[in-house]
């Protein structure tokens, strides 16, 4: 993020302190408790924003060398993302060419072939086949035409992103705009190491756990003994444009950043940026790396969802020394601990009300803007009226 932008906003985060301000999104809107439930919206969900739509799948540290390669199943579609001997990258179906196995079940590595398990039917890196076991045996095939089926892949600021769909494309202009393209060139993300990863497999709908990272008016409830400790709950910057938006949660440190010289401020200690890359990615650069969260549906069940949360850091950090070792591990032990324990565990007891049809709708205020931005967006996606302001009467 430029320096004079950073300026900006934590101004702006300084003035809300100063007037007891935060935020507003005009007005109060309520939507159907159905949009965490519904068979119907959830297929739709499923087809349009992840079968449909290309996916931020990792960084590039994650493909770190020439042959490394990433796995993931979480799109619909088994993928093998890899980084070729040219140092390009490139996502496959996961799947032999002979009789539809998985070739590579590792999670990552580094490889210069992936051999099937079933008949040992080999690919290079760049997904040509280039072993057939006793091919005068198996019969006349063009092995030119049965390399790894591809898929849209594109590495642009430091992210990996991939189309589930072999005859999808991808467009990052648009998925990122003008707007994070042009940010995102600033944060160097293709810089970061892998540091740790998690999952979660939570009974609540994969929106609900997007929704816990749209607002901070919980914090001094929910998170009293954990985040409301390094940060000023209620209080954010927040910007939008189209499909995209960006908020700025304030950390208690901005009390000290402020009397220094504005050279010397820096948005990464006295926030926390929190971007949303649509449909189901919180990018959330901080001190050291960087946050990623992915949210995943259960397709089968609208009440379930899969989380994954990885942790980057910059390769200049000495992760040998113990003191850095030990903010690294509370960055990543103390953040994943507050989202399971703390946001994930309100979400599954939002989905169990959900469930029952106990209460027909839900509230999201004026001081929780991104939760607007997000249902109107995905409703706007599926073709759906937009949900409206509360009169003062309802």
């Amino acid at each position: 993020m430029r320096h004079d932008e950073q300026v900006r906003l934590i101004k702006q985060l300084c003035a809300q302190l100063d007037s007891g301000t935060t935020v507003d999104a005009g007005g109060v809107i309520r939507m159907s408790a159905m949009a965490y439930t519904d068979l119907v919206i959830a297929e739709q969900e499923w087809q349009e924003f992840f079968v449909g739509m290309p996916h931020c799948i990792g960084l590039s540290g994650d493909l770190p060398e020439l042959g490394s390669f990433i796995t993931n199943n979480d799109l619909g579609i088994p993928i093998l993302a890899t980084r070729d001997q040219d140092g390009s990258f490139k996502a496959f179906v996961n799947s032999c060419r002979h009789r539809g196995v998985i070739v590579e079940t590792q999670e990552r590595g580094t490889t210069r072939r992936f051999t099937c398990p079933f008949h040992a039917w080999s690919y290079d890196t760049s997904g040509a086949l280039v072993g057939l076991p006793k091919p005068e045996h198996f019969g006349d095939v063009d092995t030119s035409c049965l390399g790894l089926l591809p898929l849209q892949a594109e590495e642009r600021h430091g992210l990996l992103f991939v189309h589930p769909d072999p005859k999808g494309t991808i467009d990052l202009d648009f998925l990122l705009g003008e707007w994070f393209n042009d940010e995102f060139s600033t944060w160097r993300f293709d810089r970061l190491i892998p540091l740790a990863h998690d999952s979660y497999d939570v009974a609540s709908n994969w929106k609900l756990a997007l929704d816990t990272f749209g607002e901070t008016y919980h914090f001094p409830v929910l998170h009293k003994n954990t985040l409301n400790n390094g940060f000023h709950g209620n209080v954010q910057c927040y910007d939008e444009d189209g499909h995209l938006h960006r908020m700025i949660l304030c950390k208690r440190a901005i009390d000290q950043i402020r009397l220094s010289p504005e050279e010397e401020w820096d948005i990464r200690f006295a926030g926390l940026p929190v971007y949303w890359l649509f449909p189901n990615i919180i990018l959330m650069p901080f001190e050291a790396g960087v946050y990623l969260v992915r949210t995943y549906p259960d397709r089968a069940n609208p009440g379930r969802h899969l989380s994954r949360i990885n942790f980057y850091v910059s390769p200049d950090i000495d992760q040998t020394n113990p003191g850095i070792k030990e903010y690294l591990d509370f960055q990543t032990q103390g953040f994943a601990g507050v989202i399971r324990d703390e946001d994930y565990v309100m979400g599954a007891s939002q989905q169990t009300t959900a469930n029952a049809a106990a209460i027909p709708f839900i509230l999201f205020g004026r001081n929780e803007p991104a939760l607007h931005h997000y249902h109107q967006t995905f409703r706007k996606m599926l073709g759906q009226e937009p949900l409206k302001y509360l009169s003062i009467n309802e």
